[in-house]
């Protein structure tokens, strides 16, 4: 490594590949640092790439679009029609995300980083990034160790954050009204997912399905979250679910039982009547793991001075599937793109960097605090009321539009069928009409994102004013 680089990537995964390889085909000189060994690049935790892996072919689109990169087999391990939603008594069916694809994560993550090699970037493995450097407010660099333990600090015009969740860069920065350094419990999911492979028992299209993958909502299963069935190729099943601790608190006093994530997940894969002799498929080590995710709006500011961030370590994930690769591979490219912008620009301010603020906001992150709004709804109702509600509150246009962010309006039919109901019932369509209205203000404040760092403040501030109304209104209740 030399002591001086345009831009310094760390973290080597689906953003941090792709940001890395988009700033230096915009002429920077790049440096990207992985902690893990070249093979394993990518990988999140000792146990594997922990994730269900799927991602909408729109995503895709994006990358050929911006790079020209392409892809198939293997990476492209296998393609499914869409995500289908299943209510917790399996009666109510909702399709939306569109046509996809489950990857073979070690390989995709490969790609990328062939890329990102192809463009010219510096890649330096087996190195822990421990802290930024800072100096008069900016971020000017990386402290870290390599792969003999020894310290070393590198420098950089801009820094690009690609670590996930846990990111020891964007945690220590310093004290500012743009980036959040932490983020709140209640608004993180632990997950937990096995590869198998199987033999398929009967055809039970609500518990696999090779075309779609499935989510399953049930408050029992996965309080505060959901599971998953998601088909790979070869008689193997990416299977899991993710769980809100919070919910998951309530439901073990209210059932007195001490479930915890790795129980329920065994217990979720068992209850599974169309897989049976089921067997772990740990190609790569990466057959069972489990992490966190980060279920709200992204950081409502993603740079700083001499800082980009991108991926779970801007808590992209969308907040009602916690699917975060297409978000991740979206910042990518805009990062990347940006930093050599700003680079050219001599400006690597937060106000000469604001521009990846506007751009991933167009692209992607407008949706994501209504989004989040409706998970806090969400993870209020029990088994019942998301029963009733899928089957009587909304259609399946209705419902795909709200996976999306698009906030229907909900018809009249379904008003009049509910007024029809008991005072419970009512209750609960009201309240969905509030979340619905929420969502409408919180997207029209996302439409006004500000265009400099002036407006910010203030518009920050009515942001979370309207969050913590709905949080304040909707507190866990999954039993």
């Amino acid at each position: 490594m030399q002591e001086k680089y345009d831009v310094i990537v760390a973290g080597a995964g689906l953003s941090g590949s792709l940001a890395a390889a988009m700033a230096a085909k915009g002429g920077a000189k790049v440096l990207m640092l992985d902690r893990n060994k070249q093979p394993e690049v990518g990988k999140k935790t000792n146990w594997g790439w922990t994730c269900g892996d799927a991602v909408a072919q729109s995503h895709l689109t994006y990358i050929k679009d911006h790079s020209g990169l392409t892809f198939g087999k293997p990476e492209l391990d296998m393609k499914v029609d869409g995500v289908v939603a299943l209510s917790p008594d399996m009666k109510s069916r909702f399709l939306f995300d569109g046509e996809g694809y489950v990857l073979d994560r070690p390989a995709f993550e490969q790609k990328l980083l062939q890329l990102a090699i192809k463009e010219g970037v510096e890649y330096v493995s087996e190195f822990e990034v421990e802290a930024p450097l800072i100096e008069n407010n900016y971020v000017v660099g990386i402290f870290g160790k390599d792969k003999e333990k020894a310290h070393k600090e590198v420098r950089a015009k801009i820094v690009i954050d690609a670590l996930g969740i846990a990111t020891t860069i964007r945690r220590k920065l310093p004290q500012n009204p743009f980036v959040d350094k932490e983020v709140d419990i209640n608004d993180v999911e632990s997950t937990g997912r096995f590869i198998y492979e199987f033999e398929l028992d009967h055809e039970d299209l609500n518990y696999y399905d090779p075309k779609n993958a499935i989510i399953h909502l049930n408050q029992h299963w996965a309080p505060g979250g959901y599971g998953w069935v998601f088909p790979k190729s070869g008689n193997k099943v990416n299977i899991g679910l993710g769980v809100q601790r919070r919910s998951l608190e309530i439901r073990n006093q209210k059932l007195n039982t001490k479930a915890t994530l790795h129980s329920l997940i065994d217990d979720y894969c068992k209850l599974n009547p169309a897989i049976k002799n089921y067997k772990l498929f740990n190609k790569d080590n990466n057959g069972k793991g489990y992490w966190s995710v980060a279920v709200r709006r992204q950081m409502a500011s993603l740079v700083y001075n001499g800082y980009m961030g991108a991926g779970d370590s801007m808590a992209m994930p969308n907040p009602i599937s916690a699917g975060g690769i297409g978000p991740a591979l979206v910042a990518g490219i805009l990062a990347g793109e940006h930093a050599a912008l700003a680079v050219q620009n001599g400006d690597v301010s937060t106000e000469g960097l604001w521009k990846y603020n506007l751009d991933f906001n167009k692209e992607y992150g407008y949706k994501t605090a209504g989004l989040e709004v409706f998970r806090v709804y969400l993870q209020s109702l029990n088994n019942d009321l998301l029963n009733y509600g899928m089957k009587t509150f909304v259609t399946a246009k209705e419902a795909t539009d709200l996976s999306y962010g698009v906030v229907p309006e909900l018809s009249m039919a379904g008003k009049f069928k509910v007024m029809m109901q008991g005072v419970q019932n009512i209750s609960a369509f009201s309240n969905l009409l509030y979340v619905v209205k929420k969502m409408k203000v919180l997207n029209q404040l996302y439409a006004d994102y500000p265009k400099s760092t002036k407006e910010f403040e203030k518009w920050r501030s009515a942001v979370d004013a309207h969050m913590e109304e709905a949080k304040e209104k909707f507190k866990p209740n999954p039993i």
